[in-house]
């Protein structure tokens, strides 16, 4: 069985997601810069409670004070640093383009805990709730992670939050229901 890491790492953007993806396999939850949308807040605030997050942003000022912002809001998340010198190319500052193994360094600093990933929704179990390969899939993803508190993903990244955040088969059921089981009726 493969380990993850518990928590959600929070970081700013589709490059850091990438760069701690190829250093561990966890949740990661995108900022997209300073101006957090109320999405992402749920969502963050959903790990916070269920799992735990770990924040690693940019060793700069619009990361620093990205941090600050989360940490307000989350007073118990735990923090991963990279040094500016470890995170820079070409003159660019960011998590991005950290070495793997720092980034696994900063996890293990900030005390990441790992755990047996477990699966309880499979790609078959998005194909028969309609959320996967079919006509409106995307649209009732949409309208059920909202409604489960999740956001929305892609089918692969869906998937993946409905096995880490603690959704059941019966919450899943019922978001689905919820929408009248129509994507048509479900309203993002």
């Amino acid at each position: 069985m493969r380990q993850e890491i518990k928590e959600a790492v929070v970081v700013e953007g589709r490059d850091d997601t990438a760069a701690v993806k190829r250093a561990v396999t966890a949740e990661t939850i995108e900022t997209h810069g300073f101006g957090i949308k109320k999405e992402t807040w749920i969502l963050i605030e959903k790990a916070y409670k269920e799992k735990g997050i770990i924040i690693l942003t940019d060793p700069d000022f619009s990361g620093e004070e990205i941090r600050k912002k989360i940490a307000e809001r989350f007073p118990k998340a735990k923090h991963a640093h990279v040094i500016s010198k470890d995170a820079e190319k070409d003159g660019d500052i960011g998590v991005e383009n950290a070495p793997a193994q720092v980034i696994r360094e900063a996890l293990i600093k900030a005390k990441a805990e790992y755990e047996d990933y477990k699966e309880t929704f499979t790609y078959e179990d998005m194909r028969r709730f309609g959320l996967s390969g079919g006509k409106d899939a995307s649209r009732k993803r949409a309208a059920a992670g909202k409604i489960l508190g999740i956001g929305y993903g892609n089918a692969k990244s869906f998937l993946n939050k409905l096995n880490k955040y603690g959704i059941t088969m019966e919450d899943l059921n019922e978001a689905v229901f919820a929408c009248g089981g129509e994507p048509a009726s479900c309203k993002a």
